[in-house]
């Protein structure tokens, strides 16, 4: 049974500034209707390097990029990097960018940040939060890494891996939200959507 929060909303058409298929899905299993438009934004073209304002920022902009397209709505916006030893691993350049980052994971303990942005149109009323969770891989084989590589699943998805896919068997221990490691944190997001409305509830 799917919760249904749609009372607590504004009535107004909601988008999804997102076409990642794990971040759809996420959202359809809390029960948010919605409409994917996804924004333009270029995720390379941030400089920030402090994890949190990165994702939150990059969040942000592709919620505003698809805010400039649409005239009222609520528009929601998310960005997920990987960060081994102070570096932001994105999405993997080529196949032996996936390699090259998946040896560097393995046997180490990495974070996943997850920001996501809420916006208003068209007040231009917006909040941002975000998510971390720790997830250690346990030592991989070449073999394994290139096997995984080789179907093609790690070049979407930042730092090369999935965990909802065959890299599942890779992490042996992972601490905080499962569901921010996927690409969408649903218990954060939920609890900033309720006090965002509230504050809206005269809207």
């Amino acid at each position: 049974m799917s919760l249904t929060f749609e009372s607590h909303l504004p009535h107004r058409t909601c988008y999804l500034a997102s076409q990642s298929p794990r971040r759809k899905q996420l959202l359809q299993l809390i029960g948010l209707k919605f409409h994917v438009l996804p924004s333009g934004i270029d995720e390379e073209s941030c400089t920030e390097r402090d994890p949190v304002a990165h994702v939150q920022q990059l969040a942000l902009a592709k919620a505003e990029d698809v805010g400039r397209r649409i005239d009222s709505g609520l528009i929601v916006g998310a960005d997920t990097i990987v960060v081994l030893d102070g570096d932001i691993l994105g999405k993997p350049a080529d196949e032996a960018d996936a390699v090259r980052m998946l040896s560097r994971l393995s046997g180490r303990t990495h974070q996943v940040y997850t920001g996501f942005a809420l916006l208003y149109r068209p007040e231009n009323e917006s909040v941002t939060g975000y998510e971390v969770t720790q997830v250690h891989f346990r030592p991989l084989q070449e073999w394994e890494i290139r096997s995984y590589v080789a179907t093609g699943s790690p070049m979407d998805k930042a730092g090369a891996y999935g965990i909802q896919d065959q890299s599942a068997l890779f992490a042996d221990r992972i601490e905080g939200c499962f569901y921010n490691v996927v690409g969408f944190p649903l218990t954060r997001f939920y609890l900033t959507l309720l006090n965002f409305n509230k504050e809206h509830a005269h809207e």
